[in-house]
């Protein structure tokens, strides 16, 4: 199962063009040499599963973040889009905020005193207090998969090897970055999360996550988690891997799926 995760990736590392991604100022900028720079080869990391805790199958997650010792999360799916809080304990839902019924939830971060929530293909962010009352929405081009934050600025996903990094008021681009995994361009770069000055993201289609620098666009590391599936039992529902949230406190990752009955908090293994 773990070489059929990693030939996965290796598969989505297409070697197409990043679509002059490095040519802002604050984007990600490759050598100007004509020689071409090895390739750095991503490191595996293992983990052990720390603690399993319940989660709503009815919940198609597209989003998770750790703040403050409360679990949040985003949903999607036409007229089942919600913003809401989880009870790591027994897995109750508290739907804080429902997108519109023509608007399908994606990825969400917590930025300052805000959240902000994507929408997959109508091009609207939704801006939240820190009680999940929205303040105001913000237009923005193109999809909308994963977002995160390094506190300054955000950072979005839209499927493609490229991360955008935009305004958080205005969300227009400031830069990019180009996501390469062993030498190429990786593909569906979904859901996101910063973490200790690293992006972290899920690759749809697969059940890894990997480890993006920021600066140079490369993966460093990559976890394959597909054994996560058989601590599932009678989970019909589950479809893909999806969400990445961190606990600060002590380093550990929360890790779930779309409609999975079983979300994760795992230990990475150096």
């Amino acid at each position: 199962m773990k070489k059929a995760t990693i030939l996965l990736l290796a598969t989505l590392a297409l070697s197409v063009a990043c679509g002059g991604g490095q040519t802002t100022k604050n984007s990600t900028q490759q050598s100007s040499s004509s020689e071409e720079p090895k390739p750095h080869f991503a490191e595996q990391l293992d983990y052990r599963i720390v603690k399993e805790y319940p989660h709503s199958t009815n919940s198609y997650t597209q989003g998770l973040q750790y703040v403050d010792g409360v679990m949040w999360e985003g949903t999607g799916q036409e007229g089942d889009s919600h913003l809401q809080r989880l009870d790591l304990a027994t897995g109750k839902v508290d739907i804080v905020a429902s997108l519109p019924n023509n608007e399908f939830g994606e990825g969400i971060t917590h930025y300052k005193d805000r959240i902000y929530q994507l929408t997959w293909l109508t091009g609207i962010a939704h801006i939240y207090d820190k009680s999940g009352k929205e303040l105001r929405t913000v237009e923005y081009e193109g999809e909308g998969w994963g977002i995160t934050t390094d506190g300054e600025r955000l950072f979005l996903s839209d499927g493609t090897p490229i991360i955008r990094i935009v305004n958080p008021e205005t969300l227009k681009p400031k830069g990019s970055i180009c996501v390469m995994y062993n030498g190429s361009p990786l593909q569906y770069i979904n859901e996101l999360e910063w973490i200790e000055g690293y992006i972290w993201a899920n690759v749809y289609l697969t059940d890894s996550i990997v480890k993006i620098n920021p600066k140079t666009g490369i993966v460093e590391a990559y976890v394959d988690l597909p054994a996560l599936r058989q601590h599932l039992g009678n989970n019909p529902e589950a479809e893909a891997f999806n969400g990445i949230a961190y606990n600060s406190t002590n380093g550990h990752l929360y890790v779930t799926g779309k409609d999975w009955s079983k979300l994760f908090e795992i230990e990475l293994i150096d």
